[in-house]
């Protein structure tokens, strides 16, 4: 009898269209060897075979890299665009200032106030 293992998250699973690549990195895939194939064969007669598919290569890296990153379930776009958000277009804010007290002159108490009613492990005992 044949078994089929089924995971038990199926939100990871995706959809796959061609040559069991996901849809989204056939396109990157696609656009890279768009970028990479005629920079290698317009550029291999004037700067070599070995330069220009080395140049093919970095051409093609970062196309690449948004086909087949992902981290935490989301791909580099969203990555990026929430790293851009964070530092850039939403700088943090300080919520609080510190007031120094030492500056002002005032006087400064180092008592500690008590906590809980307690006092030294032992219940308050009521006056009736």
């Amino acid at each position: 009898m044949a078994y089929v293992s089924v995971p038990k998250d199926l939100t990871k699973v995706k959809s796959k269209v061609m040559f069991n690549l996901t849809k989204r990195q056939v396109i990157c895939l696609g656009f890279a060897a768009a970028l990479g194939l005629p920079f290698y064969f317009l550029t291999k007669d004037h700067i070599g075979t070995s330069n220009a598919a080395a140049g093919m290569v970095f051409i093609m890296l970062p196309a690449f890299f948004f086909a087949m990153y992902e981290k935490d379930g989301l791909p580099f776009e969203k990555i990026l665009m929430n790293m851009v958000r964070v530092k850039l277009l939403r700088p943090a804010i300080r919520r609080y200032e510190v007031e120094n007290l030492y500056e002002t002159g005032e006087e400064i108490s180092h008592s500690r106030p008590e906590k809980g009613g307690r006092k030294r492990g032992k219940k308050k005992q009521r006056k009736k």
